[in-house]
């Protein structure tokens, strides 16, 4: 109750004095959100991040690239620095993920899916520099160190081969990327329309990089869903589909880490600096 109170204290604060509680979000990872009904929004959506640099993150997403998917996504409508908090208007939907379909109409969710996907990584110009495949080495060690001996020597040696390799891969361009493209958050509305939400991981990275989990969680049991994706995102390059089975690597010693170790800054707390010099966080892409 203490939490639910503290929302509403702030949307109150920054909206709507008249504001009231609708419904109360766990979220994933630990992130709490409020639904709140207001005067001149409707309802919104009340969120506190649990660590600044993802609060600086999902600000800037909203500011710089979100406005692309136009009324496919949220709209920030007031932000907060102390506590680290954002008030953002509520689309309607639940996630894809909790949703049973036929399988032709979550073939026409994944299509939706890349077409805006494809917008969010043209919002802004790509970068070729710095060298992200180095970065992403470096965070690889980083990982590999942080796993010391919960992982083998063969498995260390593997994923410094895909490193490697990646590093191998460049110069590839990066655009502004979601980092935790997963059904979760794809709303799926009532209207059939799907609707993309929290964009506290999102960053520059490497665009196909927003694939990855996809491919490895999804796609493999369901290859007519990576089909439906691509149709409207567009085909991958021969590089694109090597960086995702290399990445894929990163991903799963990532998540291995994250699943076996009792330290919190494995799965909330800051863990770097990534190549432009924002600090980036847990649980979404590494």
């Amino acid at each position: 109750m203490a939490d639910i109170s503290v929302h509403l204290a702030l949307c109150q604060r920054l909206l709507d004095t008249d504001a009231k509680p609708v419904s109360w979000h766990p979220g994933h990872a630990s992130t709490r959100a409020l639904r709140a009904s207001t005067t001149a929004q409707g309802e919104v959506i009340v969120k506190i991040h649990r660590r600044p640099a993802r609060h600086t993150q999902e600000v800037h997403a909203y500011r710089t690239w979100v406005p692309a998917l136009g009324d496919r996504a949220p709209r920030l409508l007031a932000t907060t620095d102390d506590p680290p908090a954002i008030v953002i208007t509520a689309v309607p939907g639940v996630p894809l993920s909790q949703r049973q379909l036929d399988p032709e109409s979550e073939q026409d969710a994944y299509r939706q899916a890349g077409q805006l996907l494809k917008t969010l990584h043209a919002a802004e110009p790509p970068r070729l520099e710095p060298d992200w495949t180095a970065w992403l080495a470096e965070r690889a060690e980083y990982w590999i160190r942080l796993a010391g001996d919960r992982i083998t020597p063969s498995y260390r040696a593997e994923v410094r081969a895909h490193m490697r390799a990646l590093r191998e891969l460049a110069p590839l361009p990066a655009a502004p990327c979601h980092l935790d493209f997963m059904p979760r958050n794809m709303l799926y509305g009532d209207d059939g329309i799907v609707r993309l939400i929290d964009f506290e991981h999102s960053r520059y990275d490497l665009a196909p990089r927003d694939l990855v989990r996809l491919a490895t969680r999804i796609w493999p049991l369901r290859p007519d869903l990576r089909e439906s994706l691509l149709n409207t995102y567009g085909p991958l390059t021969a590089a694109n589909e090597n960086l995702i089975q290399h990445c894929a690597h990163l991903d799963a010693l990532t998540e291995e880490v994250r699943m076996r170790s009792p330290s919190p800054k494995c799965s909330h707390g800051s863990t770097g600096i990534d190549p432009l010099g924002h600090p980036i966080t847990g649980s979404g892409q590494p």
